[in-house]
């Protein structure tokens, strides 16, 4: 124990012990602690401890696989330490080349500024080591550490419970989770963050009721005038016409119409536009909200696609559509309407549509603990033009 001559006195007159000045490692070996982070993990620790270990992927034990695309894998998996399940999101590094796929590093990035009850909470970033492989001579290939991304568990995903001949949600349960949609939605744009990835398996629940956005690989910054983005982005289902178009230069409007889908899709049970290809979906869009013109898009020639593209002449039939459904009132398909509204400029932003008369009237949304499935088949496969699941 080593304390300074002139503090020790002062120390021995107040009759109080010193304190232990020796580094970290010799403090832990004296009391009979681990030191390295292989032997950390062998041993429970407290809370406080936790925070400044670096933990590998052997700190969780898999599961089961509840998902998989083009990204890589997602596992669920149990934390050793504290029994808590958690979702293992492994990322493929099958192109050594590239190295680590920037969507991951974007994710990792927005996700550690983007915290709120209706965004997946990123727990932590850990590493393993990959499977050894062998080439064709069998010789052991050099095996490096696969990237795994940590994530809250959650139970289920929307299109598992659309999917779900079970389950229909009732006027209330859908302006639940329309309005934790629209909450996650506004908190990302008051951020100055688009997902442009918006819709039923990015949208989360767990057993509490909680609905939570998902699946940031794709999201971007946004406000800088003048910047140009790719259009290539959004499932195909949930993609908004000025992206069918060709448009670069886009906003939050992306990502209002991708809720709008949603939201009546909530309503229905199944697909608003459900196009095989982009041709068929525009086709599919101008026949339910109708065609562009100048009136009711004044700039919509200006895109790259527009003259390439049969708009015809048809009329919206989306308010015939929606009051087909049972309980759904003028201020529903007001809403909704708003949302799918061609030019991107009239569509309402999500703090706007949070405060529409539809949520303040009967039938009230539903209580968060209302939001509870049971005996839940698994996934199933739909080919909803996606291009990353």
């Amino acid at each position: 124990m080593m304390v300074r001559t002139p503090y020790l006195k002062c120390y021995q007159r107040l009759g109080v012990p010193p304190p232990d000045e020796r580094p970290l490692w010799q403090r832990r070996r004296g009391l009979g602690l681990p030191i390295g982070v292989k032997e950390i993990s062998k041993v429970p620790l407290s809370r406080r401890r936790r925070r400044w270990v670096s933990s590998g992927v052997h700190r969780y034990e898999q599961l089961e696989q509840v998902g998989e695309g083009t990204y890589g894998q997602v596992w669920s998996a149990r934390d050793k330490m504290t029994n808590e399940i958690v979702a293992l999101k492994k990322f493929r590094m099958d192109n050594e080349r590239e190295g680590f796929p920037i969507t991951a590093i974007r994710e990792i990035k927005l996700l550690k500024t983007l915290k709120h009850e209706n965004i997946v909470c990123l727990k932590e970033i850990v590493t393993g080591a990959e499977d050894p492989t062998f080439d064709k001579d069998g010789k052991k290939k050099a095996s490096g550490n696969s990237i795994y991304m940590v994530f809250e568990f959650m139970l289920y995903d929307l299109v598992k419970l659309l999917d779900s001949r079970k389950i229909t949600f009732t006027v209330s349960q859908a302006k639940n989770m329309s309005r934790q949609i629209l909450r996650g939605l506004a908190y990302c744009h008051g951020k100055g963050v688009l997902h442009r990835d918006i819709k039923g398996s990015n949208v989360l629940l767990d057993e509490r009721g909680s609905v939570k956005l998902a699946d940031f690989g794709l999201a971007r910054k946004f406000g800088e005038a003048g910047r140009k983005y790719t259009n290539r982005v959004v499932t195909l289902w949930y993609r908004s016409p000025e992206l069918l178009l060709g448009a670069t230069q886009y906003g939050a409007g992306v990502d209002m119409w991708s809720a709008g889908c949603l939201i009546a899709e909530l309503l229905s049970g199944k697909p608003l536009f459900a196009g095989r290809d982009e041709a068929e979906q525009m086709s599919k869009i101008w026949r339910m909200v109708g065609s562009p013109n100048d009136e009711v898009w004044p700039d919509w020639r200006a895109l790259p696609h527009a003259n390439m593209t049969r708009v015809g002449d048809y009329r919206s039939s989306l308010g015939h559509y929606l009051r087909q459904i049972p309980e759904v009132t003028d201020a529903c398909v007001d809403l909704v309407s708003s949302l799918l509204s061609l030019d991107p400029e009239k569509r309402p932003t999500a703090e706007e549509a949070l405060d529409h008369e539809w949520f303040v009237e009967q039938p009230y949304p539903c209580a968060n603990y209302e939001l509870k499935w049971r005996d839940t088949p698994g996934p199933r496969d739909r080919k909803d033009g996606s291009q990353r699941n």
